[in-house]
Parts: C-alpha cells; structure tokens; sequence
C-alpha cells in the first residue's frame, strides 16, 4: 500500500508539472485568442439574455414588419450595470439603448435607460430629452401630431442657451394633458412619447409601448420612430 500511495504521489506530481509547463509555455498571443475566444461566447449568451421573448416577437410580428420600428428589452441598471454580483460585459449593462443606432451600448446617442422601475432619458454633457406617459394606447393610433409640444421643440444652436434647455427640460412641463418629464415609471400597458436631442448625433421623436415586465424587473418595449429631424449642431468658439 505504501509503494502504491508513493507511486500515485510522483504521478500526481508529474502531471501538476506538465500542467504548469504547459501554462508557462503559452504565448501572450495565445492567451489573447483564448480572451477574445470567451469574450465572443458571452457576446452570444449576453444577446440571447437581452432578447425579446419568443413569444412577444410572434405576437407582434406584423408591427414589425413596419419600417422604423422594433422590439427590444432593457435590463434595470441597478442589477446588470451598478451591481457587482450580475454585470454584463456591454457598456451600460443592457440598461440604455439607442433607436438611432439600434444597439444597447451605451454612449454616443443613448436614448432612454431603466433603472430603479423608472426609464430615463437624458444623461450627460449637452445631451438631453423628456417624455410623456400618455396611457394604454395603441401605437397604430399614435403619430407625430399627437405631441405637438414635443415636435415644435428646435435645439439650441450655442451651447449657452443648450444648457439652459436642458435644464429648463428637466425640470417638466406640462402640456397637451400630459406630463412631460426626464423621468418617467415603468409601467405595463402604456404608451409614451420621447424626445431626445444628442447633439452632432441625432433629434427624434419616438413612441414606444411597455408590452412586458418580466420578474426580474426588466422591460420589454414596442417601439416606432415618429420623426426623425435634422441632427442638431452647437456652435464652438
């Protein structure tokens, strides 16, 4: 037994050596296909986690057989973004989303966010927008002409008055029976209006619809493009 038990000991021993020289015998530019190898798996598991529910895409199909429209999820930041436990490896967490660019990464033109049961709009430097929750409609039924306080809006072309907007946007309005805010609940069944001005990016007007909150707080929204205007430009000294 004690010949046996020596023996397993020098194999166990050969075999942690092998594994080591192996390790140490790799490149850096092996060890960098095998990072990129990972990183485009979790890429996959990351948009089938982000995915609309197979049944909401039948559901909806013939909407989005519309131009200028989609069906996409938003995850609440606080879980997927901010927390340290769950955190997706896209920049915002799948939080933010941009109907421009059609793509959760956040930055250059982000949209709307999700976070703590409200979506938001409007997040930093000259960037900003505001939106209205106008109840259980059908987006059929919804055109640029509902939101004549939101498709009269003209940007600011100095970056000044740019500041002054948005704070002025920020602080809410109320018009045309609604409630205009940077900050509006989630809420299953309702419509909003949302016009969000990312300047030297995009100006648009969109309407989307919350067909879903699923258990763990994400959102599941319909959406079409309203108008889309002329992309906004301030003027630098």
């Amino acid at each position: 037994m004690k010949k046996i038990a020596i023996a397993t000991g020098i194999l166990a021993t050969l075999l942690l050596a092998a594994v080591s020289s192996f390790a140490q015998t790799q490149s850096r530019d092996d060890i960098l296909k095998q990072i990129e190898s990972k990183r485009a798996e979790l890429n996959v598991l990351e948009n089938r986690f982000l995915a609309p529910s197979e049944e909401d895409k039948a559901r909806y199909a013939d909407f989005l057989r519309q131009p200028n429209t989609g069906l996409i999820r938003l995850l609440p930041r606080e879980k997927f973004d901010s927390s340290r436990e769950v955190r997706l490896t896209i920049s915002g967490g799948g939080s933010f989303y941009s109907f421009t660019r059609q793509t959760h990464e956040y930055g250059q033109g982000s949209d709307i966010m999700l976070e703590q049961g409200y979506l938001a709009t409007g997040f930093a430097g000259a960037d900003y927008g505001i939106m209205a929750n106008i109840g259980d409609t059908s987006l059929e039924n919804v055109t640029a002409e509902a939101a004549p306080f939101l498709a009269s809006h003209v940007p600011a072309d100095d970056l000044p008055k740019a500041r002054i907007e948005q704070r002025k946007w920020g602080e809410g309005a109320t018009a045309d029976g609604a409630s205009y805010r940077e900050r509006q609940m989630a809420k299953v069944n309702s419509t909003y209006l949302l016009r969000s001005v990312n300047y030297d990016r995009s100006d648009l007007l969109v309407a989307f619809k919350i067909v879903r909150i699923d258990d763990d707080d994400s959102v599941t929204i319909l959406w079409k493009l309203l108008k889309k205007y002329p992309t906004p430009r301030l003027a630098r000294n």
